[in-house]
């Protein structure tokens, strides 16, 4: 299945999908009828998110919820001191845990406001080097955006199995319960986004095409899984960790219909537009999705990726310029090397320009864009990533001690212009 907001329904047992009436009063086989939304009720048709899941067993039945004790580094809460306005760079960190699955594999980077207020993103890392075995993860405070760096995750959601290798991303909706499988190790980042669901940015004068093309998104069919025994529920709820276990897998949805859904987008399709005479165009134009606020036109969170494209501006300082601005920008790299950087930027690592930071190219790459011969070039092999958001990141303690302690020397030594006497 392929889409992005449409409807869709999908059935994993012949007959399982009644017609015409949602919630039947004898749904086939003596499955449950439940429904799962992800606004409010009276949302705007536009904006209402819902789908309806019909389950072996009702998610309703389960014991009390206790707080979590592994997985210390997810969801810790951030630093307790002021936060110094300082641009922050890491390096791939090397002390996660070894031996972890997914969850436990979680560390949480940087985040901002409070998951009650239905507002803001968290940025975490992951290393996994084993499956998820009898145990299930949801998320109450937000929709996950996986993206991985190395490694591929096999996703087994209420909804469907989805696989995501690096150049994939993957979006579970806020509530949808699923499991990691993985052969290996992996790695990537998580985009924690607490507030008005990720949709595809609206093109303006673009026109009708161009980004990310709706058709592209991968939603999964419908599978399940009929196992009883033991199976653990993690839940996020209002920023910490909390487990029940069942007596049976909660992967037991065997037909769905609606347009909240899990899917999976593959990066290389998206159409980055750009100039074709002169001057930089602003990073907005690399919008993958965006989570809208409040206020019109400033986002909650955006997910923009810097592809492989070409550069054909004139007269033209074709990196990124030096900048400051009201939204605060986390960065990752997928792979290759970042065209406003020289060094120190590694794949698996991250940087945080909060707002009104000041930074841009360091001094190698402005001087070498700036003497540059500007034929038109192609930047190839590479894919960097960025979470931009209208609310300030916070970092967790585990970042703030690990952050590169010379970030600042990226920009040191720039020479002083020489103004005529």
């Amino acid at each position: 299945m392929t889409g992005f907001g449409g409807q869709f329904e999908t059935e994993a047992v012949p007959g399982a999908l009644p017609k015409g009436r949602n919630s039947p009063q004898r749904p086939a086989f003596g499955l449950y009828a439940e429904q799962l939304s992800g606004s409010a009720f009276t949302a705007p048709r536009h904006e209402n998110r819902r789908s309806w899941l019909y389950r072996m067993r009702p998610t309703a039945d389960h014991r009390p919820f206790e707080r979590y004790e592994g997985a210390s580094l997810f969801a810790p809460g951030t630093a307790n001191e002021p936060v110094a306005p300082n641009r922050l760079r890491w390096d791939p960190p090397t002390d996660l845990p070894g031996g972890a699955d997914f969850v436990d594999g979680l560390v949480t980077m940087m985040s901002n406001r409070d998951p009650a207020d239905l507002e803001g993103v968290a940025i975490h890392l992951y290393r996994a080097s084993r499956s998820m075995a009898g145990r299930v993860l949801v998320n109450a405070d937000g929709e996950l955006l996986i993206i991985p760096q190395a490694g591929t995750l096999r996703i087994f959601t209420e909804m469907g199995r989805m696989e995501l290798a690096p150049g994939w991303v993957g979006l579970i909706p806020r509530g949808v319960r699923f499991r990691i499988e993985i052969e290996g190790e992996a790695t990537g980042y998580v985009a924690e986004n607490h507030g008005a669901p990720f949709r595809l940015p609206e093109l303006g004068p673009i026109g009708s095409n161009g980004l990310a093309n709706a058709r592209d998104f991968e939603t999964p069919v419908a599978a399940y899984e009929d196992v009883d025994g033991p199976c653990e529920v993690i839940q996020k709820y209002l920023g910490s960790l909390w487990t029940t276990t069942l007596d049976h897998s909660p992967l037991d949805v065997v037909a769905w219909h609606g347009n909240l859904a899990p899917c999976r987008y593959e990066l290389a399709r998206f159409n980055a537009i750009g100039t074709v005479s002169f001057d930089h165009p602003d990073p907005s134009i690399f919008t993958v999705l965006t989570s809208p606020s409040d206020v019109p036109g400033r986002a909650n969170a955006d997910f923009v990726i810097f592809p492989p494209r070409w550069m054909v501006g004139e007269d033209t300082f074709r990196p990124p310029w030096f900048h400051r601005n009201v939204m605060s920008e986390a960065m990752g790299l997928i792979h290759g090397e970042y065209d406003a950087k020289a060094e120190g930027f590694q794949p698996g690592g991250l940087s945080l320009h909060n707002l009104m930071s000041g930074h841009g190219p360091d001094v190698e790459s402005w001087r070498k864009a700036s003497d540059a011969d500007l034929e038109p070039m192609k930047i190839e092999s590479t894919m960097a990533f960025m979470v931009e958001t209208c609310w300030p990141y916070v970092p967790t303690r585990f970042a703030l001690d690990r952050a590169q302690p010379d970030y600042d020397l990226a920009w040191a030594d720039f020479p002083k212009a020489q103004l005529p006497k």
